[in-house]
Parts: C-alpha cells; sequence; structure tokens
C-alpha cells in the first residue's frame, strides 16, 4: 500500500487531503466538545431563572446531553460530506496535475529512446508552473533534435572530407606503385596537400573536443591590441595577396592594454580571417578594426564577400552548422566547428562574439569583445 502511494500523484494527493480533513475534523470535533458546556450553559442561562426553575436539574442535565449528542451528530455528518467532498477534489485535482505530468514523462521515453520529434501538445499545457516546465521541456527536444540533425551532418560531412583526401593519395600512390605517376615535386606535393587537410580536420575535432569540455587554460598577460592585430595578420598576408584579396587594418589611438592569452586571440582572429578570406572574391576586400566601447574592446573582421542570409546568423556559432554546404565542400573548408572554437575561446576571456550582415552577396561582418 505505501509503496502505491509512493509511486502515484493521485494517490499521494488523496492521502494529503484526507489527512487534512481527518486532522480539521478531530481538532474542530474536540474544540467543540471542550466548549460545548461552557455555550449550553451560556444560551441555557439566558432563557431565565424561571424557565430554568420550571425544567429543573435533572430535566437541564437531559437537555444538556441531548444538545451535546445533536451537535456531535452534525460533526459526523459533515466529517462524511467533507471526506466525499474531499474524495472527489482529490480525483479532480490529480488529474489536472498529472496529465501535464504524464506527458512529460512519455515524451522523455520516447525521446530517451532517439524520438527527438516528440514534443509536449499545447492543449496538455497548463497556465502555471507546470507549463513553464513543459514549454521548457519543449525547448529542450527542440535543441536536442537540432544537435541531433548536426551531428548526423557532421558525420556525413566528416565522411566527405576523409574519403576526398583518402582516395586521391591512394589513387596517387597506386599510380606511383604502377608507374602511371612520376615520382616527381608535384605529384609529392599533391599528396602532401591532401594529408596536410586530413590533419587540419583532425586538428579542428580535437581542439573542439578540448575547449568544449573547459581542457585548457588561459595565460593571461597584457597585450597592445594593435600589435594582436598585426601578429594575426601578418602570417596570412601572403594567402590574401595570392588571391587578390587587399587586407586593412585600424585600430584607435591609445588603446588601453587588455589582459588575455595571446595565442588563443591569436587563434580565433586568425580563424574569422581565414573565414573572410574564404568567402571572399578575387578584389575584394577584408578589414580588421579595433576600438573601445564603454569597459570593453571591439575587435570586428569585415569583408565585402558572399554575406551570409539572416536565416543562419542566429545558427553559425553552433557546432557543425554551416551556412553553405556546396561552397563548403567544393572548396575544402573545415566541418563547421571553427567558429564554435572563437565562441568558447572568446566566452572564456569573458567577452562575447556575434555576426552581422546585410544578406547574400553583401559581406559580412564578425565582432568579438574583451572586457578591460
Amino acid at each position: 500500500m505505501l509503496a502505491s502511494i509512493r509511486s502515484h500523484w493521485a494517490l499521494k494527493i488523496l492521502v494529503a487531503i484526507l489527512v487534512v480533513v481527518i486532522l480539521t475534523g478531530i481538532i474542530h470535533t474536540a474544540a467543540m466538545n471542550l466548549s460545548i458546556r461552557t455555550t449550553f450553559n451560556r444560551h441555557f442561562g439566558r432563557m431565565g431563572e424561571g424557565m430554568q426553575a420550571m425544567m429543573g436539574g435533572q430535566r437541564g442535565l437531559g437537555l444538556y446531553e441531548t444538545f451535546r449528542a445533536a451537535v456531535n451528530d452534525s460533526l459526523v455528518y459533515s466529517a462524511l460530506a467533507a471526506f466525499l467532498i474531499a474524495g472527489l477534489a482529490s480525483i479532480l485535482l490529480s488529474r489536472l496535475i498529472t496529465k501535464p505530468v504524464k506527458s512529460l514523462t512519455i515524451a522523455s521515453q520516447r525521446i530517451a529512446q532517439g524520438e527527438y520529434h516528440q514534443r509536449i501538445p499545447d492543449q496538455d499545457i497548463p497556465a502555471d508552473e507546470l507549463g513553464v516546465l513543459a514549454r521548457s521541456f519543449n525547448s529542450m527536444a527542440e535543441r536536442l533534435e537540432e544537435t541531433e540533425k548536426m551531428r548526423r551532418q557532421l558525420i556525413g560531412n566528416i565522411s566527405h572530407e576523409l574519403r576526398t583526401p583518402l582516395t586521391a593519395i591512394k589513387g596517387s600512390m597506386e599510380g606511383l606503385i604502377d608507374g602511371v605517376l612520376e615520382a616527381n615535386e608535384p605529384t609529392f606535393t599533391q599528396i602532401y596537400r591532401d594529408a596536410d587537410r586530413l590533419q587540419r580536420l583532425v586538428e579542428d575535432l580535437q581542439e573542439l573536443s578540448r575547449v568544449e569540455a573547459s581542457q585548457f587554460s588561459l595565460h593571461r598577460q597584457p597585450l597592445a591590441v594593435a600589435d594582436l592585430l598585426q601578429s594575426a595578420v601578418g602570417p596570412l598576408r601572403s594567402r590574401f595577396e595570392k588571391k587578390g584579396v587587399a587586407v586593412e587594418l585600424f585600430s584607435e589611438d591609445s588603446l588601453p592594454e587588455i589582459q588575455a592569452d595571446r595565442d588563443r586571440l591569436l587563434q580565433v582572429l586568425q580563424n574569422l580571417l581565414d573565414n573572410a578570406l574564404r568567402f571572399t572574391s578575387d578584389g575584394g576586400r577584408v578589414s580588421v578594426s579595433a576600438n573601445r566601447s564603454g569597459q570593453s574592446i571591439h575587435i570586428s573582421v569585415d569583408d565585402n564577400g558572399a554575406g551570409v542570409e539572416a536565416q543562419h546568423l542566429p545558427f553559425i556559432f553552433e557546432r557543425f552548422y554551416r551556412a553553405d554546404q556546396s561552397r563548403s565542400r567544393v572548396d575544402g573548408a573545415g566541418s563547421g566547428i571553427g567558429l564554435t572554437i572563437c565562441k568558447t575561446l572568446v566566452e572564456a576571456h569573458g567577452g562575447s562574439i556575434w555576426a552581422e550582415s546585410g544578406g547574400k552577396g553583401k559581406g559580412s561582418r564578425f565582432i568579438f569583445s574583451l572586457p578591460l
């Protein structure tokens, strides 16, 4: 019996209401029996001395017992009515409370089985705290479904990224073994590039695993922002020149130093510059700028390249998300985790990162803030 009560909300509510009714009845009955003689004597005294003399002591005592019995009978009847009402109320109340809980239980069990499309129906969501919980559950389920989609997308992307260079390397090696290809510099260069592409993918995945698990530490030191921008752009200038894309630097005068990890911020900036270069056509322009805004330093990377459509902006910092699947695969881009790494590293510094774009073909702007 106790095990059944512990495992059912409806029984718990019923028992709780009945316990309240019983305790209330006991207290009310005890209080009435303690005060009934005083009440009777007060009303009996109002009848006047003549009426009391007529009734006499024994008749007065019999009248008191009759009055007491009538009061107790009324208490019994009211207790029975209270029990009946309490039982009906508990049934109705338990249904109201347990319906959304049952819906939550069923949906959570199905999600645990991999059915991420499950949601709590709107008609089962009450306008109370349980309703807030149900809406939060639906939001969580939606995020889980989106994450599962991105996970499957990642598997497809990684399979493609691995298969393409591996096939090229295998083909080149077979050609060298069969004597179809000459063992010259262009052949070895192509094999090296395919192997380097594989290495970059593996390193990106390892880095994502580390930063999301917070398995890294920041080595903060005073940094001059202008020097940081120069250090980020310097190693990439040859790539910009080779593609015919101009890169410019702008920095406010007398910017204060920041306390930050130089290598990690260089990683963020060079990732953003690499993205800007990839999606900016020959003859385009990329600019890196820094300015002070209140108690923060804002660093931005602007380009006049492909741009990002509005529907993609809220998701581009999520794991494995890529706005342009076809272009990413054609030009050998990563698996869509570079911006996630940037976001994690910036937030580890106590800052924030976001993106702006006028739409497709109108360029994009990535900004991150760092606290002074």
